[in-house]
């Protein structure tokens, strides 16, 4: 059979569109046309009958009571996802917490208070808009026993670039990993920070090498609520702000009997020095100075050198250790003693006059241009290195170790 010829004649021009006619009408009615589309600008959409699908849940039930602290909080939704929670205590403070993503869960962000009651209110939404809304009241267990954090350094100080973040706490802590989650360090500029346990009872934080002058570090205590031990709970909500000044850090050569002294890296003074006598050695290591003293009272029978001396009016001093380690002026040894001797019963000394009113003076001069945090280093010393908890010197201790 022949095919139709459809040349350009004016019969076949109106076959063509009838033929496209057809064609257009059967795309217009194909079973493939989507039910529905994207609305168009201006135009409205129609929220259906009926209440929400979406659906709250708020554990623990409302009215329960005795609850626990930590993981007993939680708010949840079906059939959509939450828009809102707000938790308050009886007093008006708000809890802290945050919305997971999908929108299907909130949790606070730090443990509640104990013997507290709080009041959540949540709502959340389906996929037409209708809200759906919960309320609930609880109260939380009551603490047997409670724990603070003793902290250094205080807030709002300017500290030297070795100072630690040291926190003593009241109680032994049994679970050391709640009592992480609630402290937090920072710093800006931020670097990473690591905190490391001496015993049941002392949590320090610090960074691999010594801090960069004009950090300013950041102790957050959230310890309302952190169950530490079998009913002994924490009662600190606190931010504790302070800056790292200018970088100085000496080192005592006990076998030269010099200390030279550095500031942001640059050797600003030698000074002569006494270091501990043979029989009793200064620590070698990494010392942090924890306190300064004008003048104070040396009583060889706190230190296990009873008898030995009691010196009513040490000149400048500043502590290096909690065993009884100081820096400080002496005024009671001949100068020449200083740079060619070492006599003390193992801190370090310096030249200085009785009363401490002399500035001319080595001890005057290092006291005055010391602040608590700065590091005094000892090397060359016959005595093994201090102990990292011996005071506030876990720079003795690597970083592999530190954290662990």
């Amino acid at each position: 059979m022949r095919g139709i010829g459809i040349r350009g004649s004016r019969g076949g021009r109106g076959l063509v569109a009838v033929l496209l006619g057809l064609t257009l009408l059967a795309t217009g009615c194909g079973e493939d046309e989507p039910k529905s589309g994207p609305e168009k600008p201006g135009k409205s959409t129609q929220v259906p009958d009926g209440p929400s699908t979406a659906t709250v849940a708020i554990a623990p039930e409302h009215g329960a009571d005795g609850v626990a602290t930590t993981g007993a909080l939680k708010v949840t939704a079906k059939g959509g996802r939450l828009v809102d929670v707000t938790v308050k205590n009886s007093e008006g403070s708000a809890v802290e917490g945050e919305i997971t993503e999908d929108g299907s869960g909130w949790r606070p962000d730090h443990a509640l208070a104990t013997g507290t009651e709080y009041h959540v209110e949540a709502v959340a939404e389906d996929r037409h808009g209708r809200k759906a809304a919960k309320n609930a009241t609880f109260t939380t267990v009551v603490a047997r026993d409670t724990f603070i954090g003793y902290f250094t350094p205080e807030d709002g100080t300017t500290v030297g670039v070795g100072m630690p973040v040291s926190l003593r706490f009241s109680r032994p802590v049994e679970d050391r990993k709640a009592v992480e989650g609630g402290v937090e360090v920072t710093a800006d500029p931020g670097v990473e920070i690591r905190g490391h346990w001496f015993g049941d009872q002392r949590l320090d934080f610090r960074p691999k090498e010594y801090w960069k002058p004009g950090t300013e570090v950041t102790l957050s205590l959230r310890l309302n609520g952190v169950e530490a031990a079998d009913g002994v709970y924490g009662v600190q909500h606190k931010d504790v702000t302070f800056t790292i000044g200018r970088s100085m850090v000496s080192t005592v050569d006990a076998e030269k009997k010099t200390m030279t002294v550095k500031r942001d890296g640059k050797v600003v003074r030698t000074i002569p020095i006494t270091a501990g006598e043979p029989a009793t050695p200064t620590w070698n290591g990494q010392m942090v100075i924890s306190e300064k003293h004008k003048v104070t009272r040396m009583n060889g029978d706190t230190v296990d050198f009873e008898g030995e001396y009691d010196i009513k009016d040490v000149p400048h001093a500043m502590r290096l250790s909690t065993s009884g380690t100081f820096i400080h002026g002496n005024y009671w040894a001949g100068k020449p003693t200083f740079g060619s001797v070492n006599t003390s019963h193992g801190c370090v000394g310096l030249f200085d006059r009785r009363g401490g009113g002399d500035t001319s003076t080595a001890g005057s001069w290092f006291y005055e241009n010391s602040i608590v945090g700065d590091v005094v280093v000892v090397k060359n010393s016959k005595e093994k290195t201090i102990a990292p908890d011996n005071g506030l010197n876990g720079w003795n201790l690597d970083w592999g170790t530190w954290g662990r």
